[in-house]
């Protein structure tokens, strides 16, 4: 077998040898099984302490159309998606080409030997493999071939980057559990790769692997999972659903948790209720129907489904009811894109049904906040009786991310101003709209309280105080204005952001969610190689605080970084200050519905600023100032 070098020889940029710092993109079929070997790859990489993330582009279709897979290998934790590949597995014959011919130069390509695709370009590195002659004498079964043939390109990836196998093994231990045969069949595979690498690909390039210690302790895990296990440790006891990719996999995460550590152990009965709808409308309505019995009660879908939960949401805003709604955000409108990421539906869910609404919005950007948040969600919901949305997103939520372990929860539930008859016979009487404390929120009853004064009637139309239906015009108003107060008073309750203030900083970004990573990122490449120190605030939440008045008012110009087209937070920003804030904020956008990079940002950013990609701004300033 033979390789064909690149005319750089497969020397990085700077001419060093690439030790932990590079990107595998593995272009395969749908259905092909490779979702297994490249969680394999994924975790043997992460379990010799190198930090990694997973991305999967993956189609909409059940079986057979492309999908690709890119991990990031980076020994300074960055985890963002790079635009660029290092190596590239080509193993679709549909789309094999086309992914040759898009690697820029000096990209390894590891490919199956009959594509011939040493024939595309003479500046890539090649690696023919004959993975059907490998995988014969691994798998006599001829129906599992194909699902694991893919695993040879992990033996072979093992050899050339210096992966050890015992890792390999260990990782194929912890994808198929107790199936022993499994494990063995599938290291089988991987052993041939690696063999055949190592008699028959001689090293025509310079990425490698050195262990490290960066991911002791850590998990990999993926945030669908991680909100349906923040909500089991939130006490929810109410989850009605209709599956939608990409929200999908946080239900059947729940089911899971909920069917192991939920079930009374005397009984053995289910201590909560699990519902699949007939539609995401029937969903809702469900869960408003729970909240307000007195559950914690949730669901979870994405843009579409929000468009059909507009009036129930709207019902449980005016008729105060808690409920939490998990949005896991993909590319619209209509179908759009199911399995494509992106922030699009923030300026939607602040304002859904019609009528004037605001709803409370948390906005996770890791794994880690979406199990905090979804405490969070839970406890402001029945603290405000209202909807509160979490607002994901497919990259969060479908993606794999390494995280230190979640904390178990020390604070006790917060279930709001609930009243029992013991409250009731004290106070004497009870009006269920009534603002007491002069925050906004009334006190409530749940239904089966003894008393005779708990009893109210529920409605989504006009109504006072003591919850008589009502069109006089005063107690509409009195009734809007003190759902007003109360969004108001929600400013100072929910999460705060993050800043990162710089002190010589004249340039500010406003980031949130997913968008996160890639701003780090971005930020210390406009600071190393542009000149350009930048100041940080990450929104948890909205409604907004001061903080982010305060923010905007101490920096000459803030970039607002969101996935959307319409630069939908942007727009919410400028609903909530005056002029002198607006004229400072600007927008950075990406919708082509991958995640988005850090050299969007960075480009975005210097192209406003009138920088030149690769000259820094100081250089720059001095050339207008002093030509």
């Amino acid at each position: 077998m033979s390789t064909t070098s690149s005319r750089n020889g497969g020397m990085t940029s700077n001419g060093h040898t690439a030790v932990n710092d590079f990107n595998i993109h593995v272009a395969t079929a749908n259905g092909s099984g490779s979702q297994t070997s490249n969680m394999v790859l994924l975790r043997s990489i992460f379990q010799m302490g190198i930090p990694v993330c997973g991305k999967n582009l993956f189609p909409s279709n059940i079986q057979g159309l492309p999908t690709w897979f890119t991990i990031r290998v980076n020994k300074d934790g960055y985890i963002a998606r790079r635009e660029k590949n290092d190596i590239l597995v080509a193993m679709n014959p549909e789309t094999a080409q086309e992914d040759a011919r898009k690697q820029v130069p000096g990209t390894i390509v590891i490919y199956d030997e009959p594509l011939n695709l040493n024939q595309l370009r003479d500046d890539l590195i090649f690696y023919p493999v004959p993975f059907d002659t490998l995988v014969k004498p691994v798998c006599p079964e001829a129906k599992l071939r194909k699902l694991v043939r893919n695993m040879i390109y992990d033996g072979v990836l093992a050899r050339l980057l210096g992966i050890d196998m015992e890792e390999v093994e260990k990782a194929l231990k912890q994808q198929f559990k107790k199936k022993a045969k499994a494990v063995q069949l599938n290291f089988e595979a991987a052993k041939a790769g690696y063999q055949f690498a190592g008699e028959n690909l001689p090293k025509q390039d310079l990425f490698r692997v050195e262990r490290m210690n960066k991911t002791q302790g850590k998990i990999i895990i993926d945030g669908n999972s991680a909100a349906a296990m923040g909500s089991m440790f939130a006490g929810v006891t109410v989850f009605t659903w209709y599956p939608i990719t990409p929200s999908s996999s946080l239900g059947e995460a729940l089911i899971e948790y909920t069917k192991r550590y939920r079930l009374d152990p005397q009984t053995k009965q289910a201590t909560f209720a699990i519902v699949q709808a007939e539609d995401e409308l029937a969903a809702i309505g469900m869960a408003i129907g729970a909240g307000w019995a007195g559950a914690r009660a949730m669901t979870a879908t994405s843009g579409p489904g929000i468009s059909l939960m507009a009036e129930f949401v709207g019902l449980a805003y005016y008729a105060e009811i808690p409920v939490v709604i998990f949005d896991i955000q993909r590319v619209g409108p209509s179908t759009g894109l199911p399995t494509r990421t992106m922030q699009g539906d923030i300026l939607f869910a602040a304002t859904l049904s019609h009528g004037d609404t605001k709803h409370i919005m948390l906005l996770p950007c890791s794994v880690e906040e979406c199990f905090i948040m979804a405490g969070e969600a839970f406890d402001l919901a029945e603290e405000f009786q209202t909807p509160v949305f979490v607002m994901s997103d497919l990259d969060l939520g479908m993606n794999y991310w390494m995280s230190d372990p979640f904390k178990y929860p020390d604070k006790p539930l917060n279930r709001g101003k609930v009243l029992s008859a013991a409250d009731l016979e004290r106070a004497g009487k009870f009006a269920r709209y009534k603002d007491v404390d002069g925050d906004g929120i009334p006190y409530r009853t749940l239904p089966g309280t003894k008393h005779s004064l708990a009893p109210y009637f529920t409605r989504g139309s006009g109504h006072n105080e003591r919850a008589d239906y009502s069109e006089r015009p005063e107690d509409y108003k009195n009734n809007v204005d003190r759902l007003t107060r109360k969004f108001d008073t929600a400013r100072q309750r929910v999460p705060g952001p993050v800043i990162d203030e710089k002190p010589q900083a004249e340039i500010g970004i406003i980031g949130y969610g997913t968008s996160h990573w890639a701003i780090e990122e971005a930020r210390d490449r406009l600071r190393d190689e542009h000149g350009m120190p930048t100041s940080y605030l990450r929104l948890r939440a909205y409604p907004f605080n001061g903080e982010v008045r305060d923010f905007i008012h101490k920096h000459r110009r803030v970039f607002v970084v969101e996935q959307n087209r319409d630069a939908q937070m942007h727009s919410l920003l400028k609903l909530d200050f005056g002029a002198e804030e607006i004229e400072k904020l600007r927008s950075v956008c990406y919708y082509d519905g991958l995640p988005i990079t850090p050299g969007s940002i960075v480009r975005g950013i210097l192209s406003d600023e009138k920088v030149a990609p690769g000259a820094r701004r100081v250089e720059a300033v001095e050339k207008v100032l002093f030509a």
